[in-house]
């Protein structure tokens, strides 16, 4: 994308027009220009936030995507490039209003995009961008999926760390923006990027990642989290009692559990336990299902601790999940399962799948045969 400028002129002649321009606002800026236009320009970032104050919000625009052309001048395996990004970053991140903040937005994509050689100078302005939907609300700008993630900043040109940081970012703003799934996307991944040496260093990230699947209404099947290493460190603790409840366990066992930990889990973790208690009914529910096709009202009321006339309606919100496929069978008071999602795929799972696929190709192949059979006589007969 084009990078707006005043004129076609040399960038040590742009850097004198943007001075005139800066000290024209009051900005507190030599008079004078120097020698060297990096000078300049650094001169001249330092105190381009007083833009701000323009009242015409494209002259706003028009300036600060005139400092980003100078800016994509200065070789970028210099020293000077990273900092003169960082404090240009710096500088637009200080946008006061929702409107001023979308122009800065849009200024950095077009420095991001102008720097599509250098993956250290794409991060730093990235990680603006990022923290400007806050004010601007343009995250799906933004973020879209990790694959886009992956092949912007891959982590052997970058490093780890800044990995971390950036996804923890991510999930941050997600969040803020009422992004819960892609949120949770994004904290898997970022636990993902995490060692056995290292994994002791994400406590605080497993923590914010099992509450987060917890409290989400619509995630129902955790058993991966369970894999993550920075998970599996916190084996022992309440917290990762919490998370096996929710995965393996029923109704009771968590009624059991919040006996013991209901401090932990209202006060220390935030966590609703009556939005708990109906998750967990609807993962016993599933649970019930995977073992039996046929399932009493009496025992639905008994195991999810439910009245009687309480059933029919936790049984029409399970189905609106789509997690488990039935129907009620008024007359008989009873639900007729078909089929149901299942809470862990472990070895028992992986045979069933084989099983059923086994079972299809079978199928597929006495089709095939038939049709086979079919078609030498239809020639016999009209050969």
């Amino acid at each position: 994308m084009p990078v707006e400028a005043f004129i076609d002129i040399s960038e040590k002649e742009q850097c004198e027009e943007l001075r005139e321009y800066m000290l024209g606002l009051g900005a507190p800026i030599p008079p004078s220009p120097t020698d060297n236009y990096v000078t300049d320009l650094q001169q001249i970032i330092s105190v381009c936030d007083i833009i701000f104050k323009v009242e015409k919000e494209p002259e706003v625009e028009m300036v600060l995507n005139s400092i980003v052309s100078v800016l994509l001048l200065v070789d970028a395996t210099q020293p000077e490039a990273s900092a003169l990004t960082a404090s240009f970053c710096d500088q637009l991140a200080k946008a006061p209003t929702q409107r001023l903040a979308a122009i800065s937005f849009r200024v950095l994509q077009n420095l991001f995009n102008g720097q599509s050689q250098n993956v250290q100078l794409r991060y730093r302005v990235y990680l603006t961008i990022v923290r400007l939907c806050t004010l601007s609300g343009q995250i799906r700008l933004v973020y879209n999926n990790l694959s886009q993630i992956k092949k912007w900043f891959p982590v052997d040109a970058i490093g780890a760390e800044k990995i971390q940081s950036l996804l923890r970012l991510l999930h941050s703003i997600l969040m803020e923006n009422k992004q819960p799934e892609m949120a949770s996307k994004v904290m898997v991944e970022l636990l993902t990027t995490y060692t056995e040496d290292n994994a002791s260093q994400a406590r605080e990230d497993a923590h914010k990642c099992i509450v987060s699947a917890i409290a989400d209404p619509h995630t129902f099947l955790m058993d991966y989290l369970l894999t993550l290493k920075p998970v599996k460190f916190l084996e022992g603790e309440s917290i990762h009692e919490l998370l096996t409840i929710f995965v393996t366990e029923n109704l009771t066992a968590y009624l059991d559990f919040y006996k013991q930990n209901s401090n932990l889990i209202t006060e220390t973790l935030g966590l609703s336990h009556e939005a708990n208690m109906k998750k967990m009914r609807l993962l016993t529910f599933m649970q019930m299902a995977e073992t039996k096709k046929e399932l009493p009202y009496a025992d639905i009321q008994k195991e999810l601790q439910l009245s009687p006339d309480q059933v029919e309606i936790f049984i029409i919100e399970v189905l609106k999940t789509k997690l488990v496929k039935a129907h009620i069978d008024q007359a008989n008071r009873k639900v007729v399962v078909s089929c149901t999602m299942h809470r862990t795929f472990g070895r028992a799972q992986w045979q069933q799948l084989r099983d059923t696929l086994n079972k299809c190709a079978h199928n597929m192949s006495g089709v095939q045969q038939t049709l086979y059979k079919h078609a030498i006589q239809f020639e016999h007969m009209h050969g």
